[in-house]
């Protein structure tokens, strides 16, 4: 969790500088080619819905839901982050509560979200073994789980020396649980893990959308190019899964 903070913190202005105009053009956009809510249908209807975004990062998610009736509260571990979602969202016409906390330990009442989701936020970032217990805690009974993070196939294949994605696998399938880098730490589980724990926190999987970009699509994330790759191989997936009972 430190390593985590201080590194979101160190390296937040120079996100914004990388990505924003991207994620500007698209806030409710799915991923790094920013593939639209509109075209994946991943949420439905979401007016009036009382929603958590989990690493919230400059909280477009969330300010974009909020213009469409949603109830968001912005959640990151960053100070810094944070700061961004203020500044992006001032002067806007929506007000989007953010909070400083961990995924793994969220400062709130069970059953106060019909939605607790995420686009690469805080589940990369965060022990899944103690993050999925407290996103379904927070849930209502009947509540939706959705989170987009890379797929395992691109944590197989990304090649540490190179910063880049290859066609061959880099490493095995265990090693990809957890990997500490020197200014973060990201988690993963192979996909019938996932499905173990959704299933042990009374989870049920409504779908998981393994995301291709269009032809002709451009991103600012290096480390998920070349275009080719990913509309080969889905080097994203948007887990669903909804609270039973």
């Amino acid at each position: 969790m430190k390593t985590n903070r201080a590194g979101w913190d160190a390296f937040s202005t120079a996100y914004e500088q990388q990505h924003g105009a991207q994620l500007d053009a698209g806030p409710m956009a799915w991923g790094v080619w920013s593939i639209p809510e509109s075209r994946l249908h991943v949420l439905g209807e979401i007016a009036g819905l009382h929603v958590l975004e989990l690493g919230c990062g400059a909280a477009r998610w969330a300010t974009a839901l909020a213009r469409e009736g949603a109830l968001p509260i912005g959640l990151d571990l960053s100070g810094r982050q944070l700061e961004a979602a203020r500044r992006t969202s001032a002067g806007d016409v929506v007000d989007v509560p953010l909070l400083q906390a961990s995924a793994e330990a969220l400062p709130l009442a069970d059953g106060c979200f019909d939605l607790v989701f995420c686009d690469h936020g805080a589940t990369t970032f965060t022990d899944p073994y103690r993050t999925v217990p407290e996103a379904v805690r927070a849930l209502k009974p009947g509540g939706l789980l959705v989170f987009n993070m890379s797929s395992p196939l691109h944590d197989l294949c990304y090649d540490i020396a190179t910063e880049s994605v290859t066609s061959s696998l880099q490493r095995t399938y265990s090693e990809i649980r957890k990997q500490s880098w020197d200014d973060e730490v990201t988690f993963q589980l192979p996909y019938g893990e996932w499905i173990r724990l959704f299933r042990q926190n009374g989870l049920e999987v409504e779908d998981l959308i393994e995301l291709a970009p269009e032809e002709g699509a451009t991103t600012t994330y290096d480390d998920y190019v070349p275009l080719g790759w990913a509309r080969r191989w889905p080097a994203e997936n948007i887990w669903k899964a909804r609270k039973t009972g």
